[in-house]
Formats: structure tokens, C-alpha cells, sequence
């Protein structure tokens, strides 16, 4: 029965909220309400979907994953969304990150380098409706020139350094969200566009798939790129 299976997700979601995210210390009301709305299981392979609000991250196919719901919520409220803005995601992957940020920005663009996970993520996306999600197949590490300056970028895998061509695309009093590091833990750090200059801030270890493509890691050698 669609009803009741709708409502054991949904009592899940608040669940998950209240447990994993909110205890945890993300307070912000907005991403909490986004966080208790998205259908979380609508972005995960069906034999996987009794686990979709469970405190881990979960295979999606082609090498990728779905990420675990508290990380999602933290790199979230450290963007500072209010409402009006203009966001760059970099690894769409299932598409569940980029509807939260759907939830609580004016626009979002995001990027996936792989063709079969943006098909799949734009279907879900398009039929839970978010019209100002736009799904791009591309290199992400080169940001998306022709809709810059953002005030907001998250990007969604581990890189060795911050891509340039993304630091170029961050509007002024923007946040830019990013995990740092070598291929096994990276520093989910965040950094701020002031008329001082950037300003780093380190908001704790992590642990994400690597970000592919030329300012990031190189598919084929698995080095990171040099500047």
C-alpha cells in the first residue's frame, strides 16, 4: 500500500532528523525542514531503499555514493543559504544533495562528469518537481563559466586542493564548501569571497569518493592535478 509504505518514509525522515542530524548539532530550522521534506529513499537503488534513512552512506552504482544524511545537512548549513541565492554543486551523484539545496536556494546548477547518474538524477528530480534544479553532464572541476558568479558552491567529493576555475566563479561575501585532502581523508573545509581576500575555515575531517577531472584527480593515474 504506496500510503502506508509514504508514511513509514516519512516518520523515518523525522526520525533521521531528530537523531542524526539536529542532536548532532546542525540547527538550522530551514535545512532541518529540507532535510525532513526530501525523500531521501527516491535517490537510492530500490533493493537498497529500507536502509535510506540509516546513518551511512550507500552504493548508487558506477563507483559512486549516496552521501550520510548528517554530512549532507552539515556541508548544507555551512553554505548559509537564506533564500535568493544562486548555487554551483560539483557531483550531483544521485541528485539528493542538489534537492536539498532546491529546497533553500533561489537556483541550483549542478554537475556530474558521469552521463548515466545525471540521467538518473534529473528523472527523480523532474518528478518531485524541482523546476530551479538544473542538471549539467561535465567536467565539474572547471565550474560552470556561463551562470557565474555563484554565491554558494558545494562540491560533493574529496579533491587534493580547491579548483581554481571554482575559486574564480565564487561571488563576492560567497561560500564555498569543499572537502580537502589526499584519497583517503580530506578536511571538509569552507571558504568565504571578502573584500580582505578568501578566509578559510576547517570544519572537521571526512571522508569522500575523489573529484575527477582537470583541477581534480586524474581518472587514469589517480595523481592530482598540478598547478
Amino acid at each position: 500500500m504506496p500510503e502506508v509504505q509514504e508514511d513509514y518514509y516519512r516518520e523515518a525522515r523525522q526520525v533521521m532528523v531528530e537523531t542524526q542530524i539536529e542532536r548532532r548539532g546542525v540547527l538550522d530550522p530551514r535545512v532541518l525542514a529540507a532535510m525532513a521534506k526530501v525523500p531521501r529513499h527516491r535517490f537510492i537503488p530500490r533493493p537498497l531503499r529500507e536502509q535510506a534513512y540509516s546513518d551511512y552512506p550507500l552504493p548508487i552504482g558506477e563507483e559512486q555514493t549516496i552521501s550520510q544524511p548528517y554530512i549532507v545537512a552539515l556541508m548544507t548549513e555551512a553554505l548559509e543559504l537564506a533564500g535568493p541565492e544562486k548555487v554551483l554543486e560539483l557531483g550531483t551523484g544521485s541528485g539528493y544533495q542538489a534537492a536539498v539545496l532546491g529546497e533553500l536556494a533561489a537556483e541550483v546548477f549542478t554537475i556530474e562528469r558521469i552521463p548515466a547518474l545525471a540521467q538518473a538524477a534529473e528523472q527523480v528530480l523532474a518528478s518531485l518537481g524541482y523546476t530551479n534544479v538544473h542538471v549539467i553532464v561535465a567536467d565539474g572541476t572547471l565550474g560552470w563559466a556561463g551562470q557565474a558568479p555563484f554565491d554558494a558552491i558545494l562540491v560533493t567529493a574529496g579533491s587534493p586542493q580547491v579548483p581554481p576555475p571554482i575559486l574564480d566563479q565564487l561571488a563576492m561575501g560567497g561560500r564555498l564548501v569543499i572537502p580537502v585532502g589526499d584519497r583517503y581523508t580530506q578536511t571538509l573545509t569552507r571558504v568565504r569571497r571578502t573584500p580582505e581576500g578568501l578566509k578559510h575555515e576547517y570544519l572537521g575531517g571526512c571522508r569522500f569518493v575523489k573529484l575527477i577531472g582537470r583541477h581534480g584527480w586524474q581518472a587514469d593515474t589517480g595523481e592530482g592535478a598540478e598547478y
